[in-house]
């Protein structure tokens, strides 16, 4: 996988970051944590520049968050259901995972979008309650665009700063992905409890 992703961004450039950032929205084995940082190491060799980088895997991942947002809208949660029991097993998606993100998202309502973007293993499928609690569109954009933006500019810069090194990103993502959900959770916590007062 990694020699495709070389390859494409290599080819590519630009285009190529913007197409792989848009699969890796639809299809969860091609990894972010891999693609940005390499492009942020090709940033590192001065054959790209950072904030072309950045804008290109944005556009990427926004254009890959919609059609999830599109087809769970369109089809609801029974027909989506139906459908994952079928085909879902190649995307490692279960009915479960729909139960699980309609739960979050029912429960702290759309920000869960935004913070979702940046968190490895959800971001793919956080279009999914999105589209079956019927978000606003532009809601949903303009969150997908700030956790998409935050998410791109942190691999990108990581790539960059570790040069030759930038594959050690993946291994040190699960415990940042940790410290992001419990700083998710307080911060949820919090804004619920503000809410709740008079």
């Amino acid at each position: 996988m990694l020699d495709w992703i070389t390859n494409t961004i290599t080819a590519l450039n630009y285009w190529g970051i913007a197409l792989l950032m848009f699969l890796e929205n639809i299809i969860p084995p091609i990894p972010s944590e891999l693609i940005m940082p390499l492009a942020g190491f090709t940033v590192f060799q001065g054959k790209l520049v950072f904030w072309g980088v950045v804008v290109a895997g944005t556009i990427g991942s926004l254009l890959g968050a919609l059609p999830w947002y599109s087809v769970s809208r369109k089809l609801g949660e029974t027909q989506l259901k139906a459908w994952i029991d079928k085909y879902g097993g190649w995307l490692k998606l279960t009915n479960e995972d729909i139960n699980k993100s309609q739960d979050w998202f029912r429960k702290y309502g759309a920000i869960v979008v935004l913070f979702g973007r940046l968190i490895p293993g959800i971001r793919t499928f956080i279009s999914i309650p999105a589209g079956l609690q019927k978000m606003p569109f532009i809601e949903f954009l303009g969150y997908s665009l700030i956790g998409s933006l935050c998410w791109n500019l942190l691999l990108t810069y990581a790539g960059f700063v570790l040069g030759q090194n930038y594959g050690l990103v993946e291994k040190f993502l699960g415990p940042v992905a940790a410290v992001v959900l419990v700083a998710v959770a307080l911060f949820v916590i919090v804004w619920v409890v503000h809410r709740k007062k008079p």
